[in-house]
């Protein structure tokens, strides 16, 4: 079900950046203090994005599979762990995105805290619920660890540090696996990176000076581990359409170099979100895999 949540998060991100060149800049400046017009609109903004986006899911998503009554369900051992994952990016970027808007606005850090880093939260929360009338999945408590945790990651960081020190970020490369089952894990490029667990990487991207202030390495440098899978063409290992015998399920770790596009120097507003925006994306670097199946492996480049 995340692959929903990541469409929506890369549309919120995406709007981010269209904006006039001429006047961006000035309209990007964060207010010293409150601005309660810019309040007013980001909170008139969320709300209204995420009724609508509630209700398009309610009449276009949930609208073609069977209501139930509530129910719960234990989805935890499903595609070893890696929609989990997906639940904590979509958390996490959704509160940076909320929190971010408020300190546009002038809004205290507390605030900020309180009603922007939850928006994830929230938002994800209010579609659990929706999922838990559709007989097709169920409220899963384990997807809201994951989403708790996603928040957490962000306000703990804040709470301890001020800044974000470790980013979530995603990568993405196609696999054989789509092609083999693409009604469920996507058929085409936008689909197959929504769907397919395969293929997808999720990373903890740690800024090195961040924690040595006084070393000289580059502000914007980054050690990024992460964490995928393979050899899934269902979510748990069970015989659907025969395809138990083919499937060799394994998790992969990595260890990888990365940018922080947010710590780059620039006068520029327009460029400053651009680059924002752009770090959700684990840029592709050489890496070292370890697996059980293979030991240690080395990518000379990893997207």
């Amino acid at each position: 079900m995340d692959s929903r949540f990541r469409l929506i998060l890369i549309c919120c991100l995406s709007t981010v950046s269209i904006w006039s060149q001429s006047k961006i800049d000035t309209f990007l400046k964060p207010s010293d203090s409150i601005n309660n017009s810019r309040r007013n609109a980001v909170v008139i903004t969320e709300t209204s994005l995420a009724s609508l986006t509630l209700v398009g899911l309610d009449q276009l998503w949930y609208a073609d599979f069977e209501r139930s009554k509530f129910k719960t369900i234990d989805d935890t051992d499903e595609w070893l762990q890696m929609d989990k994952l997906g639940h904590v990016f979509s958390s996490y970027q959704l509160g940076k995105i909320g929190a971010n808007a408020l300190h546009w606005a002038g809004v205290s850090k507390n605030d900020q805290l309180l009603y922007g880093a939850t928006l994830g939260l929230g938002f994800l929360t209010a579609v659990e619920l929706f999922d838990g009338y559709s007989e097709e999945w169920g409220f899963s408590w384990s997807d809201m660890a994951a989403n708790a945790t996603g928040t957490g990651l962000y306000i703990g960081q804040e709470l301890l540090w001020d800044e974000q020190r470790i980013v979530m970020k995603y990568s993405f490369h196609q696999t054989q696996f789509a092609n083999q089952r693409p009604d469920k894990l996507g058929d085409g490029f936008l689909e197959e990176m929504l769907k397919d667990y395969n293929g997808q990487t999720y990373w903890l991207s740690a800024n090195v000076h961040s924690f040595f202030k006084e070393s000289k390495i580059p502000k914007w440098i980054n050690v990024a581990f992460g964490y995928g899978a393979e050899g899934m063409r269902t979510g748990r290992k069970e015989n659907v359409d025969n395809l138990l015998i083919t499937q060799n399920r394994r998790r992969q770790f990595y260890l990888s170099l990365d940018v922080d596009l947010s710590r780059i120097k620039t006068n520029s507003r327009v460029l400053r979100t651009v680059f924002d925006v752009l770090n959700v994306i684990k840029l592709p670097f050489p890496a070292i895999e370890f697996n059980k199946r293979n030991g240690a492996k080395l990518h000379y480049i990893y997207f």
